[in-house]
């Protein structure tokens, strides 16, 4: 990830909100998903507007040691090559539970064909590619951040 190309995209943010903003503002940089494919389909269903909402398991922020997301963070979305595509503002966070992401929450994060069904299936292969990474497995009562957002600049 190039420190400078964030900080520009970022500046350029800035330069269009109406009130002066302070650049001492924080904010994150980050791919959706594993990889840098799913990366890029991710990245441009944010772009499109059809992807509104996105997940990750409780684990992996407590295996990083990060903090969790609140609302008002901003995050520079990245594609596959670690390039700028939009600027995201998080306006919910919840925890909960694989087993009790209902059909609205799946419907937002966007992907294949939007089902609750399709939801689960994408996201438990996702979840057993990620998780034993840090020596967990998933399972249906495991904690999920879920997340809805915004997108403030493309």
């Amino acid at each position: 990830m190039n420190e400078e190309q964030l900080e520009q995209y970022w500046q350029a943010y800035l330069a269009t909100l109406p009130n002066a903003t302070s650049s001492a503002e924080i904010y994150d940089a980050s791919q959706f998903g594993d990889r840098s494919d799913l990366a890029d389909k991710l990245g441009n269903l944010i772009l499109k507007g059809v992807k509104t909402a996105t997940c990750s398991a409780l684990w992996e922020w407590e295996a990083e040691g990060s903090e969790l997301p609140k609302v008002g963070l901003k995050t520079i979305v990245l594609d596959g090559n670690d390039n700028p595509l939009c600027i995201i503002e998080t306006i919910e966070v919840v925890i909960r539970a694989f087993n009790e992401v209902d059909t609205q929450f799946a419907y937002e994060e966007g992907e294949d064909d939007r089902s609750l069904e399709s939801w689960k299936e994408g996201h438990w292969k996702y979840f057993w590619r990620v998780l034993p990474k840090i020596a967990k497995k998933p399972t249906p009562e495991m904690l999920l951040v879920c997340e809805r957002f915004r997108v403030v600049y493309k």
